[in-house]
């Protein structure tokens, strides 16, 4: 006699975890993971912006391939009303079970140091913690840069208790693989991933990113689907040797067409782009105010010209007045459908996203 369908299902690992967000991204994440795993996944309400609780069933390793998420981390709480009560030997075996749950998910010697990140981390009971993780464990406390983070804090979640968070991977996941060449400046893998799906990407798109720097935008969207046509441009040449080394290890250097161009005088036909995107001068690292009152109305006449009817353009900058001005002067050549405030490197940039009238 056959077994029946729910005894032939197989039983999938149920974990809790916590997603690290950009502020801002909150949603576009939310819709990642739902998208990527239906029923798999179920995501609890939590006010901060840039924390998203859920429980996941099925393999650790497949959450690492997240795009719209900073980290991901795996929860266990405890209801205990202080961290010094984490010494406590069941406590701290199932702590040790969680660092040994994500060590496993990678190879051996992906870990050799670790950190703790908590309120009062350097205190007395903290250093007793970290003491015993790391006879248990064998790895080096590092309280700079470490390659297993833990995070210890009084739970937000539950009405009482602690939780102790351990982040699945070495690296945050914006810290992605094909970054083998960076640049000073450079847009955030996480926001570029969020901005490629505003974008609302197609198949059939003829995509162009101004001031490519080093690739990040482009590798992003092929990342998330195919182009028709796809390129990018840059005045400088060693940003463009930049891009093509990360493309290169992206494996995407023979669908791109890399460009010493200026954004301000594009060698391209009019009407001929059905996406625009850029990482615009913020006038910190790169540019200045000054420079960038001139620079902007000269790259907006220029992306107007090369838009085709009902073109999209995503733009991020944190030169927020100014290109607030640049959307009043151009009101009748582009609608503006949305806009994203976001959190990078301490500054509040904002996504600007266009539609060509």
């Amino acid at each position: 006699m056959p077994k029946s369908k729910s005894r032939n299902k197989i039983q999938l690992q149920r974990y809790l975890c916590e997603a690290e967000v950009v502020t801002g991204l909150k949603p576009l994440a939310i819709e990642e993971l739902r998208s990527r795993f239906g029923e798999r996944v179920k995501i609890y309400d939590k006010a901060k912006p840039e924390e998203i609780l859920f429980h996941y069933e099925g393999d650790l390793s497949a959450l690492l391939t997240l795009t719209k998420s900073v980290a991901v981390y795996l929860v266990q709480h405890y209801p205990i009303p202080r961290p010094l009560a984490l010494l406590g030997h069941q406590h701290f075996q199932n702590t040790l079970k969680q660092i040994s749950t994500v060590r496993a998910m990678h190879r051996d010697g992906s870990f050799y140091s670790f950190r703790i990140g908590a309120a009062g981390s350097n205190s007395s009971v903290f250093t007793r913690i970290k003491d015993e993780i790391q006879k248990a464990t064998g790895l080096i406390v590092n309280e700079e840069e470490a390659d297993l983070f833990l995070r210890v804090r009084k739970s937000d979640w539950q009405a009482e208790g602690w939780d102790v968070l351990v982040r699945l991977s070495p690296r945050p996941l914006s810290a992605r693989a094909w970054r083998v060449c960076n640049w000073e400046g450079a847009l955030n893998a996480t926001i570029a991933s969020a901005m490629v799906e505003i974008s609302e990407p197609r198949a059939d798109d003829r995509f162009f990113n101004l001031m490519c720097g080093s690739g990040t935008l482009l590798i992003e969207r092929l990342l998330r689907a195919p182009a028709d046509v796809i390129g990018g441009c840059d005045t400088d040449e060693m940003a463009l040797r930049c891009a093509g080394e990360n493309l290169s290890a992206a494996k995407f250097a023979d669908q791109v067409d890399l460009l010493e161009m200026d954004a301000t005088n594009l060698q391209l036909p009019d009407a001929c782009i059905d996406v625009i995107c850029a990482d615009l001068p913020w006038g910190q690292l790169v540019g200045s105010h000054e420079g960038n009152l001139k620079l902007y109305p000269l790259i907006l006449l220029e992306a107007t010209r090369i838009a085709a009817p009902g073109a999209r353009a995503v733009f991020i900058t944190h030169e927020i007045k100014l290109m607030d001005k640049m959307m009043v002067d151009y009101t009748n050549q582009w609608a503006v459908k949305n806009v994203v405030r976001v959190f990078q490197g301490g500054l509040h940039p904002k996504i600007y996203v266009l539609e060509r009238r």
